[in-house]
């Protein structure tokens, strides 16, 4: 049998493992919320930033003197070790908790605590000595800690998410490169349309990339404003004079975050606008970028019953039972993660509109999904990137026979020959299967020079050149 540790809250008295770092608080937690088997530490970017807020405010009272330094300096020690990635399986709390959070700020006050009785060789569970309350939790409150955190979270989630946009809309830019002079039939409606080349097709999914990516980085930057030194409602109760400016610069400092004090610390502590903000910016860029892959799958169709346009890099065998088959695995999988986070938008948006009067307490379920979607679809980007976009050929034969056998090229001649003579021309080229430029020519309504440059198709492809 494990050694054990006594340690006493206003529910009662509990043993608490000898080798644990956390305390009562989050043995409590871990009771109440076997909710999902998912604990604080799968979200490593929030763990750090809890961290990183407990370090900001142990140096702010050690230059304040509202700490002993011996305290201050090994609290912040501590935070240091959890912000180089230590101690992260200590951080046990289910994701999912009551409390707004509390669970999360006391499961990081504990491990902290004991941590820093280690670092001056005492024993853990000594909060006689360092407090996960009085001590590492002094001058803060769950409800300025645990947003403060969440958005720093985001931030660095937000980036990383920025980083790996980036990298796919050059993918589609570089395969818009190389397909800049492949024509191509474009369509609407799932009909014939007119031509286009394929390199104006990869341009078009880069630039929407890359439009989704402004809107992220905007909701990213929304989320500098924090209430840290509210404490409780956003009015400062038991905060040390002066913590409120000085722990939002050293949190600044630490995190290279340029967070800012809330314009309204009450304001903030109740207003999640940030967090549906950013919410929004991922769903827009999940619905969007899963047009792309629905695309992507309807262009590489086929290989012979279907629009065969494109391949995509073959990964992996496509059947257990069909030899030979082939499927677009990839952007199947990057669907998938979009519908996820067009879900968790709605999931996010239901917990917002659900905060009382001071206070949103089902903020760790917005944290959980917004930090799940971020990274989700981060990984999604970098592998939709290297293992399909950068490897796609274009089927050029296809894509040429296609176009020269259009009807949709019927719509090149209506200025010369009319609308309502085109229709019927394009009428007699689908029932008896003749192509435009032939029936054109025998019907004497064009000749053979001007259907030559009305049925360019790059021209058709570049009206404006």
């Amino acid at each position: 049998m494990s050694m054990q540790r006594r340690e006493r809250d206003l529910i009662g008295e509990r043993a608490v493992p000898q080798d644990a770092y956390y305390g009562i608080h989050t043995l409590r937690a871990l009771e109440n919320f076997p909710i999902t088997g998912i604990p604080l530490s799968a979200h490593p970017e929030l763990v750090v930033a809890l961290a990183c807020v407990k370090e900001a405010a142990a140096l702010t009272h050690l230059d304040a003197g509202t700490l002993p330094p011996t305290q201050a300096r090994a609290i912040a020690e501590a935070c240091r070790e959890i912000r180089d990635g230590l101690l992260h399986e200590h951080f046990v709390v289910d994701v999912l908790q009551g409390g707004a959070g509390t669970s999360a700020n006391m499961n990081a006050n504990e491990v902290i605590a004991n941590r820093a009785l280690e670092i001056l060789g005492h024993a853990r569970g000594r909060y006689d000595i360092i407090h996960p309350n009085d001590h590492v939790n002094r001058a803060q409150s769950t409800n300025d800690v645990y947003p403060t955190s969440i958005k720093l979270a985001l931030h660095s989630a937000s980036n990383v998410l920025l980083e790996r946009m980036t990298e796919l809309a050059g993918a589609f830019e570089d395969r818009g490169g190389a397909f800049a002079k492949t024509v191509k039939l474009g369509r609407t409606q799932l009909q014939d349309a007119v031509p286009m080349t394929l390199g104006q097709e990869f341009d078009t999914y880069a630039l929407t990339v890359r439009d989704d990516a402004e809107l992220v980085r905007g909701a990213a930057g929304a989320l500098r404003e924090v209430n840290l030194g509210g404490t409780a409602i956003g009015t400062g109760l038991n905060a040390d004079p002066g913590f409120g400016r000085g722990v939002v610069a050293r949190l600044a400092e630490l995190s290279a975050v340029a967070v800012r004090p809330a314009r309204n610390r009450v304001e903030s502590t109740q207003g999640i606008g940030g967090f549906i903000q950013l919410s929004g910016a991922l769903r827009q860029f999940a619905v969007r970028l899963s047009k792309i892959c629905s695309d992507l799958r309807l262009l590489c169709s086929g290989p012979h019953a279907g629009l065969a346009e494109i391949r995509l890099p073959p990964v992996q065998a496509g059947s257990s039972i069909m030899p030979g088959k082939v499927n677009p695995v990839i952007p199947e999988a990057v669907n998938q993660v979009c519908f996820d986070v067009m879900g968790a938008d709605a999931a996010v948006a239901a917990a917002a509109q659900a905060g009382q009067l001071q206070l949103n307490a089902f903020e760790p379920l917005i944290a959980h999904h917004l930090l799940n979607s971020a990274n989700r679809l981060a990984a999604a980007c970098s592998v939709l990137a290297q293992r399909c976009v950068r490897g796609i050929e274009a089927n050029e034969q296809r894509l040429s026979g296609l176009v020269e056998g259009s009807v949709g090229l019927v719509t090149a001649l209506s200025p010369v020959i009319g609308y309502h003579c085109a229709s019927e021309l394009a009428q007699r080229s689908i029932e008896t299967g003749q192509g435009v430029r032939q029936l054109a020519l025998e019907g004497g309504l064009v000749s053979s020079e001007e259907l030559d440059r009305l049925l360019d198709p790059w021209r058709l492809a570049h009206p404006e050149e």
